[in-house]
């Protein structure tokens, strides 16, 4: 397993990869988690104006479908100019190289979408495919191994590796390729009904997904690999949460769950490819990404199939021939993406608005806040921050008071919904899979404009692999050490039901 190494920014003291993780459960709904009793003193309580505006001064007043394509409501005209050039290369596809348009030519040989705004439909969250003939174009699929002997144990104690990928396959499934070129395999899903009853006797009804993987194209993958399945989150707020102190990040951790409370919460520590040192986790479902600029550009590379100054090489394994021999996009200075294009739809993408909150006075949403509380879901779903004071390329996002209903934490889910092996069993919870994060850990995602999910997408599902449909489905999919909370919302009447799921679509 990967041990911890040096730590240089934690002040909390975190334990190397024994066993049973320190995890801490997990709101998962946008990913949809929600939790148990809250672990940390009461935090400040902001009048309901304050929180109406979600994202602080950058927050947007919109309901429509186009409400998370809107820029930062305090950005200078002069600063829209690069946001709405980072919105063509977020939006336009991305073609085969060479082409005419060289400013967007590269795609491939292997890839899973030709354009971002394909994964994040208006800039929101994606979907599961329905069934076997749907397709996948909003789902990924991170491929993974355990360290088979010492060698590799040493190259996966190296800060800089995420973690093994299959040694045909890679780190990434690509369903999709170039003429030329085979797609690595096809992604089917079929789901069985699972009910769940309420104290009430109210029933809900669940789908498990059964996922496969159809016609392996360069033989049969590792037989120990673990698939970590990942629907396109929203791409709202991403620069508020990056301009965090990481200070208050980290004070929220209780990785040794000191106060026996049954719910902890540590940090990621991955690798800054700019800075060339660890840094602390803050995007992907798994924290997997310590910066926008860095999160962007691992998904052209492994969506796409784009190289940039951040990720030079492609995705071809030695025994993918066609692959390694195909044309590429690349510049005079060896990458596809030119540097300038990056920062752009970096640019972007951190300046997407978070839209208003909702009938924020309403009875019934303030009945289902202080619900949500009783659960304990705002002990993984942090309410509200302050972001640092920045300079000028990040202004917008300077001192802000944010309420991203999130701790940018790990936490274990339990196997309900843990990544998967090959053969559909859940994958052990001391097994990495992405830099320190296990099979059974995933960063609390933030809940703010959730509520508008399905009017920005009408297809979108929750949870990290899409499988619910619905808020309350995805409530009741809490397990591990969010078990207890989940249990305390199956107590629920049904006016607080309603209540709780009316506080959720207000957010």
């Amino acid at each position: 397993m990967k041990k911890s190494g040096p730590t240089p920014f934690y002040p909390l003291p975190l334990t190397k990869h024994t066993g049973k993780r320190q995890g801490a459960f997990f709101a998962f709904i946008q990913g949809a988690f929600f939790l148990a009793a809250p672990i940390y003193a009461a935090a400040v309580e902001y009048d309901l104006a304050t929180q109406k505006q979600a994202g602080g001064d950058t927050t947007v007043q919109a309901t429509h479908a186009g409400a998370f394509s809107l820029n930062s409501a305090n950005m200078s005209s002069r600063r829209k100019g690069d946001f709405l050039i980072g919105n063509d290369f977020f939006e336009d596809p991305w073609v085969i190289a060479p082409a005419t348009t060289d400013l967007r030519d590269g795609l491939g040989p292997l890839f899973n979408v030709s354009a971002c705004q394909s994964c994040h439909f208006n800039d929101g969250r994606g979907h599961a495919p329905a069934d076997a003939a749907d397709d996948a174009d909003s789902l990924l699929i991170r491929l993974s191994r355990p360290a088979r002997n010492a060698d590799e144990q040493a190259l996966l104690n190296n800060p800089e590796v995420a973690n093994l990928g299959d040694p045909v396959y890679g780190g990434q499934l690509q369903d999709r390729a170039i003429p030329g070129v085979s797609p690595e395999a096809r992604i089917e899903v079929s789901y069985n009904e699972e009910t769940v009853s309420f104290a009430d006797g109210f029933k809900v009804n669940l789908r498990r997904p059964q996922w496969r993987l159809r016609n392996w194209a360069y033989g049969e993958p590792a037989d120990d690999l673990t698939l970590s399945l990942r629907v396109a989150p929203p791409v709202i707020g991403l620069g508020l949460l990056e301009a965090i102190p990481q200070a208050d990040i980290e004070a929220l951790a209780d990785p040794q769950d000191s106060n026996q409370d049954g719910v902890s919460g540590r940090p990621n520590r991955v690798w800054d490819v700019e800075k060339n040192a660890l840094a602390l986790g803050r995007f992907g479902w798994k924290a997997g990404q310590p910066t926008v600029k860095q999160q962007t550009a691992g998904a052209f590379n492994g969506d796409m199939g784009l190289t940039s100054s951040l990720f030079a090489a492609d995705h071809c394994t030695d025994a993918q021939s066609a692959c390694k021999k195909a044309p590429n996009g690349a510049d005079e200075n060896g990458v596809e993406i030119r540097d300038d294009v990056l920062d752009f739809v970096a640019f972007y993408s951190r300046n997407l608005a978070v839209p208003a909150r909702r009938n924020i006075e309403d009875s019934a949403v303030q009945r289902g806040h202080g619900l949500f509380r009783e659960a304990g879901c705002n002990a993984c779903h942090n309410e509200s921050f302050v972001t640092a004071k920045l300079g000028k390329d990040h202004i917008e996002q300077s001192e802000q008071i944010i309420f991203p209903y999130t701790d940018m934490l790990l936490h274990d889910m339990g196997p309900d919904l843990a990544d998967l092996k090959l053969n559909g069993s859940p994958a052990s919870a001391d097994e990495v899979v992405e830099h320190d994060a296990t099979a059974t850990e995933w960063r609390t995602p933030p809940l703010w404009g959730i509520g508008l999910s399905q009017v920005v997408n009408a297809q979108a599902t929750y949870l990290h692999d899409g499988r619910a449909r619905t808020l309350l489905e995805a409530v009741l999919w809490h397990g591990g050490e969010a078990q207890q909370s989940r249990d305390k919302v199956l107590t629920f009447k049904a006016d607080e039901r309603d209540a709780l799921v009316k506080f959720l679509e207000s957010l």
